[in-house]
């Protein structure tokens, strides 16, 4: 939710509460979903929560994912996916853990390279791994071997931010988006080292060229004690960048 009021500053209370409110009326028809008498597997079962998360969420509401999505902004916003019914994996996947928290059911956001799912049930024991983008269909038990534990919140929220940085880097006129991706993800506890080095460099493609050479002088300081000749390269960068005030 704070991404996306960090990506649209005019988002206001309002906004947020409602989008939170969505999640809960949501968590409620799963809730009464899973306590009916029909449905896969008994009450309380892996197979009980994952059906009624499907049934609710992927065939009711219509929740999944378009190949489009991988190139809107909008698609990584948590408010903007409740009311499109529609992003990334990994924000659909959100969607999933969020309203089955609610709910009482056990769901956790599961890392696969490349494609974030939901786990429905225990990560160290019986789950069931489902495809939110495609509608919460399960994965078959191939395709589930090897695939990670629950993924943590600092682990889904960096992922996130990656993927907007990823949507950025290719669309020059949106470095803006990029720049507040990159300092979000400065702000998490843990954090690549890399990325105050990738901020600098935007910083003077953005024509910020005192900034840029700051950061790049700055990061320089960091790796000196480790390798001396690219902090070397580093400052050469830095002093480059203070020229294009010229």
């Amino acid at each position: 939710m704070l991404i996306g009021a960090v990506a649209a500053p005019r988002t206001d209370d309002a906004a947020l509460t409602a989008a939170e409110r969505e999640l809960d009326r949501l968590a409620s028809e799963v809730a009464r979903r899973a306590a009916s008498g029909t449905g896969t597997g008994t009450a309380g079962t892996p197979e009980r929560w994952a059906w009624a998360l499907r049934d609710v969420l992927g065939a009711r509401h219509g929740f999944h994912g378009r190949a489009a999505d991988y190139d809107r902004l909008e698609s990584s916003l948590l408010a903007a996916v409740l009311r499109r019914r529609s992003g990334l994996p990994i924000l659909l996947s959100v969607v999933w853990t969020e309203v089955g928290r609610r709910a009482g059911a056990p769901v956790h956001g599961v890392g696969r390279p490349g494609h974030f799912v939901a786990g429905v049930g225990d990560p160290a024991g019986h789950r069931l791994l489902v495809d939110p983008f495609n509608g919460g269909v399960p994965l078959s038990p191939a395709d589930a071997i090897g695939s990670p534990g629950a993924a943590g919140a600092l682990e889904t929220v960096s992922r996130i931010l990656n993927n907007i940085r990823a949507w950025a880097a290719t669309r020059p006129e949106h470095s803006a988006v990029a720049l507040w991706a990159l300092d979000l993800a400065l702000l998490l506890p843990r954090h690549p080292a890399r990325l105050r080095l990738e901020r600098a460099r935007l910083l003077v493609r953005r024509g910020e060229f005192i900034g840029g050479a700051v950061a790049l002088e700055s990061y320089a300081e960091v790796i000196n004690g480790i390798d001396p000749p690219a902090a070397t390269a580093l400052r050469h960068e830095a002093r480059s960048a203070r020229a294009l005030l010229n």
